[in-house]
């Protein structure tokens, strides 16, 4: 069947391949590797939603899905439905199935949006009285337990007496008749007790001889004394073997009763482990889950970043080349897409490419392509390609591309006029291998053909002709894929809109063949096609520049959004800032007012207690006064307390406009801002914040970085700054500037002093030159230089 074959072409067992290396089970393996294609669009849709719903649960760290307990039990029901009697073993991994199956179905009803899921196990039974009884009678090795029946637990104790008997006779031989015995060891010969007798003494020992060592120097001897009691023990194990088959047929007939159930459930587990592969499988691929559209409703086939999932298998398995992504959007009313390019371009892959997202978006896979994903529902997908050429057959690539291109076209014929349409048709190198023109004109037929009965062709092609046929039908559409002609190579681009270019007489020249046959060729050519190959060059360069104003749209539509953010968090910090400050004041406020409250209440029983005189009023008004001056004071203090911080806004009082505060340096008491595109630092004196409080400012006071100042050497050295002592390394890395200091140091020995301007700007440059002068021997001390010097941004040294 060309259907078939079209698996095959596109390599889908290979990617069924990779799919089944997620499954947690055999019967998961085994349903991946034979995966097959839905023949409805509700089937597809159901099985997208299970694979969805799977993912939800793979991702919910939480829920611990997986597949414990769950073996292949179908060979054991068959054996048990045809009154085969099942062993221990797989009658426990009948009851771990079970109680797997009965843990996936719990997660499932305890979730809230799993509904596909939710129908899916509703209908299964996992018999807990079915794997109770198999767990009470068989152990977890796989044996049957002696609490499995009466009978069988009496049976092993008589066993085990008999057992003991024969062991305490035959060490009491061993002790008495040490010299006969080759070791003392007790051994068994089939189910009969043993021990190892020199061969030269076997007469001093009666019984009957059950085995002989390989040099004949031993014999295996069962004592006389003890065979009736090997006898009683073999009858005892042959009960206790009727015993355990009994129970083993009894349990074994419970399972053949419920052997629908069971196999119902079985199919159920197949189905959840081939999800949660489909799943995984999606999710290593990076994909989206696709939606399915109807073209003929106008929607757009979308598939943009779509990469071929057995390259991204080969990249990240098998250390190949990087996956180069296309962008394939199709217009409703676009029928056949003529790809056209050089050889080696990624045409062939472009059609496999395309093909394995249809077949992937049936059967539930995700594509791996950019969210959202947008296609048709394919009820068949068929392709010819590669070179059909064979021998055996006395076919050549022509016939062969025709004997697969008529299956296809019967294929179309058989269905019926709605279903054709659903069909997606994948042609690669359409009416090669034979005559040029010929082949062209049967590719144009063969194109006009398949758009009045396929829903979309898609074909690769060398011939010219086609390209033109966009310009004759609106049902046709070119695309091509690019090549660099720089490089020599293709990019592996899919360019749409534009036809391939002829690259031969281009690359001839430059691999260095004569120019007096490129020119011939050239005119042999003619104009007309050297026009169109300059017009497609052009388009090509056109659409080069408007991908790359696209990109640098795309960033700065990002830098917007970021900036935007960062706007939003920080008004957001301003607003509780500003609330946390007011809260403040307020506190503060209140704790003035009840301090003042609580002094006045004191001056009062002062007076209330003494002499009330003149002189004792004239006291109290005036401690009235200072408890009113001085909490009001207070309060006007926390009304008015204000600080700056990196991030916000403040006005410049200079100029009357706002700034963003970037730095600030409380010893200075000095701000650096950023305004309109300038960056510049100002006093605290000089600026208020957005609602008009000003910063409290101190004294200000002459900061010593280092060393205390050593009074006797400031007054011998001159601090006079010239261009001979002075070092400018402002926009240097700290890196950058050490060795600019120690050239500089070495040179103002004499002088005694340096002056190094390293700005104020982040403070890193400065921590620098600190950190280096501190450890430098030359260096006696250093300091920050006075205000109207440069103050922060530039360090005085005072050189030993």
């Amino acid at each position: 069947m060309i259907q078939q074959e079209t698996l095959n072409l596109l390599e889908w067992p290979r990617l069924c391949q990779h799919l089944s290396s997620f499954a947690a089970t055999k019967l998961g393996v085994l349903a991946a590797k034979k995966l097959s294609i839905p023949e409805t669009r509700q089937e597809s849709e159901q099985l997208l939603a299970q694979t969805l719903e799977i993912c939800r649960l793979e991702q919910n760290l939480e829920i611990q899905w997986s597949f414990d307990g769950i073996t292949d039990i179908g060979d054991f029901l068959e054996r048990a439905k045809l009154r085969g009697i099942l062993s221990g073993q797989e009658l426990l991994n009948i009851a771990t199935t079970l109680s797997g199956m009965r843990r996936l179905r719990r997660i499932i009803n305890n979730q809230e949006d799993c509904p596909v899921l939710e129908e899916l196990v509703a209908d299964i039974r996992t018999y807990p009285e079915l794997e109770q009884e198999i767990n009470y009678c068989v152990d977890e090795a796989g044996e049957v337990a002696d609490r499995a029946s009466v009978k069988l637990g009496e049976i092993r104790r008589n066993l085990k007496d008999v057992r003991d008997h024969i062991y305490q006779k035959l060490q009491n031989i061993i002790h008495r008749q040490g010299g006969v015995v080759q070791e003392a060891v007790i051994t068994q010969r089939g189910d009969r007790f043993v021990i190892p007798v020199k061969a030269s003494k076997k007469d001093q020992i009666r019984g009957i001889v059950h085995d002989t060592s390989s040099t004949g120097a031993t014999l295996y001897i069962e004592p006389s004394s003890i065979v009736k009691w090997g006898n009683q023990r073999r009858q005892y194990l042959r009960q206790e073997q009727v015993e355990i088959e009994a129970i083993l047929r009894n349990l074994t007939e419970k399972v053949a009763i419920v052997y629908d159930e069971l196999e119902y459930l079985l199919e159920i587990a197949t189905v959840l482990d081939l999800t949660t592969a489909k799943s995984l499988y999606s999710l290593w691929l990076e994909g989206n889950a696709p939606e399915f559209i109807e073209p003929t409703q106008g929607e757009l086939i979308t598939l943009r970043q779509l990469r071929h999932p057995l390259l991204i298998w080969q990249q990240q398995q098998e250390q190949g080349s990087s996956v180069v992504p296309i962008n394939v959007q199709v217009d409703p009313k676009i029928r056949v897409v003529a790809i056209t390019g050089p050889n080696t371009g990624g045409k062939t892959v472009t059609l496999k490419t395309v093909g394995l997202a249809a077949l992937m978006s049936k059967v539930g896979l995700f594509v791996p392509a950019r969210d959202p994903v947008r296609i048709p529902w394919f009820r068949q997908i068929l392709a010819d390609i590669g070179d059909e050429q064979s021998i055996e057959q006395s076919l050549s690539t022509f016939s062969g591309h025709i004997h697969r291109i008529v299956r296809i076209i019967e294929a179309l014929t058989t269905l019926s006029s709605a279903t054709s349409s659903m069909t997606l048709v994948l042609l690669d190198e359409v009416g090669a291998g034979t005559d040029p023109a010929e082949g062209s004109a049967l590719a144009v037929a063969l194109l006009r053909y398949l758009a009045d009965h396929a829903s979309l062709t898609i074909a690769s092609t060398h011939y010219g002709e086609l390209k033109a046929l966009k310009y004759q039908d609106d049902r046709f559409e070119n695309a091509s894929v690019e090549f660099d002609v720089k490089t020599f190579s293709p990019t592996y681009r899919l360019l749409w809109g534009i036809p391939g270019r002829s690259n031969a007489l281009t690359i001839a020249s430059q691999l260095g063949l004569q120019t007096e046959i490129i020119e011939e060729a050239k005119t042999r050519i003619g104009n007309f096609s050297q026009e169109i190959n300059e017009v497609i060059a052009g388009l090509e360069k056109q659409r080069r520049e408007q991908e790359q104003k696209a990109q640098e749209a795309s960033s700065l539509l990002q830098q917007t959004k970021k900036f935007y953010t960062e706007v939003s968090e920080k008004a957001s910090s301003l607003q509780q800032r500003e609330h946390s400050l007011r809260q403040y004041q307020e506190q503060e406020v209140q704790k003035a007012i009840a301090q003042a409250k609580k002094e006045i209440a004191q001056v009062i029983r002062q007076l209330q207690k003494g002499k009330q005189t003149g002189q004792q009023a004239q006291k109290a008004t005036d401690a009235l006064k200072e408890i009113g001056e001085r909490q009001l004071s207070q309060v006007e203090r926390c009304k008015s307390i204000y600080k700056p911080k990196v991030g916000e806004k403040i006005r410049l009082l200079k100029f009357g406009q706002t700034a963003d505060v970037l730095e600030i340096d409380e010893e200075q008491e000095e701000v650096t801002v950023r305004f309109g595109l300038m960056k510049m630092t100002v006093s605290f004196t000089k600026i208020e914040s957005l609602d008009g409080k000003k910063v409290e400012v101190t004294t200000t006071k002459q900061v010593s970085v280092s060393t205390p100042l050593n009074t006797k050497n400031s007054q011998s050295v001159s601090v006079i700054r010239t261009s001979q002592n002075t070092l400018d390394i402002r926009g240097s890395r700290v890196a950058e500037a050490e060795p600019n200091l120690e050239n500089a140091i070495s040179k103002s020995t004499q002088s005694g002093i340096l002056w190094v301007i390293h700005g104020k700007g982040t403070g890193k440059l400065r921590q620098g030159v600190h950190d280096f002068l501190r450890l430098h021997p030359q260096v006696d001390r250093f300091e920050l230089a006075p205000q109207n010097e440069g103050g922060s941004g530039v360090t005085i040294a005072y050189l030993k």
